[in-house]
This record gives structure tokens, sequence and C-alpha cells, in this order.
């Protein structure tokens, strides 16, 4: 494969995951969440950030035309402990989806975007496939 347009496949994942971290936050964000309970801010904001901070870094890597080699510098390892971290954060926020049992379980609140939780297994378990995809290519010095 050809160093531009693994490039662009890369620059593709990036988008792809920052595209995921804007629309869980634009799901989850309002009043009333999807699936089991609503999340807390404090886990949305965190979802939020360290895919704010993933997705810099890896745009200021993709971008940057100093680094020849931009698979060895400490930014790259920032940006992949980001995206794993996000990763991790999204698949928290699937387990809201986990049905509850019990006397005083909450009922499933309802959901304009979908009827149950595909969307979201979707977007997420693909940050994952991300995440191990540019952890691999960063291993393999492929990028």
């Amino acid at each position: 494969m050809s160093p531009e347009l693994l490039r662009y496949a890369v620059c593709l994942l990036v988008a792809h995951g920052a595209l995921v971290v804007l629309l869980t936050r634009m799901r989850l964000g309002g009043a009333a969440g999807a699936g089991r309970l609503d999340v807390g801010t404090g886990l949305l904001t965190c979802h939020t950030t360290t895919g704010t901070v993933a997705v810099v870094c890896w745009a200021t890597i993709l971008l940057s035309e100093a680094a020849a080699e931009p698979t060895g510098g400490p930014l790259t390892f920032v940006a992949l402990a980001a995206w794993w971290a996000v990763a991790s954060l999204g698949v928290l926020i699937l387990l809201r989806w986990l049905p509850a049992r019990g006397r005083h379980a909450s009922p499933a609140t309802a959901d304009a975007w979908s009827s149950g939780p595909l969307l979201s297994v979707v977007a997420h378990g693909s940050v994952l496939l991300d995440a191990g995809v540019l952890t691999w290519l960063v291993a393999t010095g492929t990028l």
C-alpha cells in the first residue's frame, strides 16, 4: 500500500472517531439520555475530552510536514493512549443498555435516534477497531 493511500486511510479513521465522539455528545448531552439510564455528565465530558485530545493529536501528526517519521514521537503515544481511552469510555457508555432487573430497576428511556443499542454498538465497536488498526500501524512502523 502506498504511503499516500495509507495516510488517507488514517485520515478517514480519525474523521470517523471525531464523528462518533461528536454524535455521542449530541445524543447523550441533552436532558434525557438513551438506554436504561442517563449517562453521567462526568463520563460524557471525559469521553468528549479524550476524544478531542485524540483527534487533535492525530490531526497534528498527519498535518505536520516537519515530522518525517511521525510514529516515533511522544505525540503519537499520547494520541494512541487517548484513542484507547475514548474507546474504553465508549464501551462504558454502552453499558447503559444492559438490562436492569429487580424491583427498583429503571425502565428504558425513549430515544429519537434509534430503537435500540445498534447505532451505539456499531459506532463504538468500530472505534475499538480503529484503535487496534492505528496501534498496529504505529507498532509495525507502517505509518
